[in-house]
């Protein structure tokens, strides 16, 4: 059975807090041009970011 991890990614409606990358457990969250970046790579799916969000940024790619 293969197992697929859904990264999250964040839209176009970030404030560029940086409350998403504090609350990352993995460090997989980048600041980027303007808005943060998630690796998507590097991303476990456990929703840390969205939950921390205060504009619903973060959603699942």
């Amino acid at each position: 059975m293969e197992v697929f991890i859904v990264a999250y990614k964040i839209t176009d409606d970030c404030i560029a807090c940086g409350a998403c990358a504090d609350a990352c457990p993995c460090g997989c969250i980048t600041e980027g041009d303007g808005i943060y970046v998630i690796n998507a790579d590097e991303c476990i799916s456990c929703g840390a970011c969205a939950g921390n969000c205060p504009v619903n940024a973060p959603v699942e790619e």
